[in-house]
Formats: C-alpha cells, sequence, structure tokens
C-alpha cells in the first residue's frame, strides 16, 4: 500500500488493538501495534507515523506521560494523538487535552466513530501543514505566500507583483545562481511583461525596498542573481 497513512496502536489489551488494527487496514491503513508505551517509542524513532491512538491505562510509561514526553519532543510535537481511555472521568480526559492530546474516545467504542475521528484528524492536519507551508522563510525574510505578504526583519515592505515573484524565486534556493533569462521565465505571467533588461530595474526597486538587507541579493557580475546562501 504505496503512501498509505502508518496508524501505531499503542494499547496493551490484545484483543482490543486487534480490533482496532482489523478496522484500519479495512481502510486502507496501515496499523502498527505496540503494547507499551516505551515500545512505541521506539517505532516512531524509526517510523514515518501519521497519527498515535494512546490507550491511558499502560503498563510502565502510561499514555498520560508518554503523551508528555512526545510533545515535548520536536520531532512529535505536531504528531497527531488521539487518547484511548475505559474511564469516563473528567479530570483523566481535560488532563491528556492540556498534556497535547488532539482527540479523545471512550471504550467501548464504535470502531466506525474512530475511524471517522482518525480521518478527520488527519484531514484537519494535512489543512494545517499546508497553511504552515505556504509560508517561505530565508535569512530575516519572511515571505506569506497566500496572504501576498513580505516581511523584512519583522517589518512588512509593499512590492510590486513583478518584485515580489522575483524574492520568491531567489528565496526558494538560497545560494542558487540565476541568469536574467531564467528569472524572467520563472516570474513571467500573461499580465507581466517582464524582459531581461526589465530584471535589473525590478532589482533596483526590490534592493530600496529591503534597506539594509539588500545586501541579501547578490549580484554575480556576468551571470545574474541569487539569494545569499545561508
Amino acid at each position: 500500500m504505496l503512501g498509505a497513512k502508518k496508524i501505531l496502536i499503542v494499547e496493551d489489551d490484545p484483543d482490543i488493538a486487534e480490533l482496532i488494527r482489523f478496522n484500519l487496514s479495512l481502510e486502507s491503513f496501515v496499523p502498527i501495534v505496540c503494547h507499551s508505551a516505551e515500545d512505541a517509542y521506539r517505532v516512531l524513532e524509526s517510523e514515518d507515523v501519521s497519527l498515535v491512538l494512546l490507550d491511558i491505562m499502560l503498563p510502565g510509561m502510561n499514555g498520560l506521560e508518554f503523551c508528555q514526553k512526545l510533545r515535548r519532543n520536536d520531532q512529535f510535537r505536531k504528531l497527531g494523538i488521539i487518547m484511548l481511555t475505559a474511564k469516563n472521568q473528567e479530570e483523566d480526559l481535560v488532563r491528556g487535552l492540556e498534556l497535547g492530546a488532539d482527540d479523545y474516545i471512550s471504550k467501548p467504542f464504535s470502531p466506525q466513530v474512530l475511524i471517522a475521528r482518525i480521518k478527520t484528524l488527519l484531514r484537519r492536519s494535512a489543512s494545517e501543514e499546508a497553511i504552515a507551508n505556504d509560508r517561505l522563510k530565508v535569512h530575516d525574510i519572511d515571505i506569506h505566500l497566500g496572504r501576498h505578504e513580505v516581511y523584512v526583519a519583522d517589518q512588512p515592505i509593499k512590492l510590486t507583483q513583478s518584485e515580489f515573484l522575483i524574492l520568491e524565486f531567489l528565496c526558494r534556493k538560497p545560494g542558487w545562481v540565476f541568469t536574467r533569462s531564467q528569472i524572467v521565465d520563472a516570474i513571467r505571467g500573461e499580465n507581466y511583461a517582464v524582459t531581461e533588461r526589465a530584471i535589473d530595474f525590478q532589482m533596483v526597486g526590490l534592493r530600496k525596498k529591503m534597506g539594509n538587507h539588500a545586501k541579501l541579493i547578490e549580484t554575480i557580475r556576468g551571470v545574474g542573481y541569487r539569494m545569499k546562501e545561508q
């Protein structure tokens, strides 16, 4: 199942773990079962897991402690976590959410409900990742692509469409040298009449607006331009 999302099931009850594993398989997920937090952590270090189903009552390190451990690690800070608990005590559920769990479901639960909650969380995570990826940061330059905004040293600067596209293009590959022709090909659209000669004029305007950070855009004599390597 190429590209199928891996779901880590951390559950010490073998019957419940098998029930979840079976239903996840029916939905074309790749389930991985662990019966302790310690084993689960080793799996996370070696596998690209999309979401964790985490029982609270585990031998050794319990689910709440494991959730806290994951959220303290930058590598797993955004990993989706759904807590599973046999308890209906409000303090356990609240504690899990406070420690960073994204959702919870109480046992006994319907497999269909669990699958629906998993899919909802995965969709939400994908959406948040897309929003996060809609930004480009290089040096002190912060480009908000979706909002068409540029900040240099946390100060907003107003760019023309061509200036914006040139800056974005250079920032995507710091250290790479691009000829004027390559820059024209990269930014030219049906509404933007940009020529190689115009690139030099655009650069003058762009550098002026960047102030003291203008030196980040380097001129490579006889070739073109590049964004200074980080």
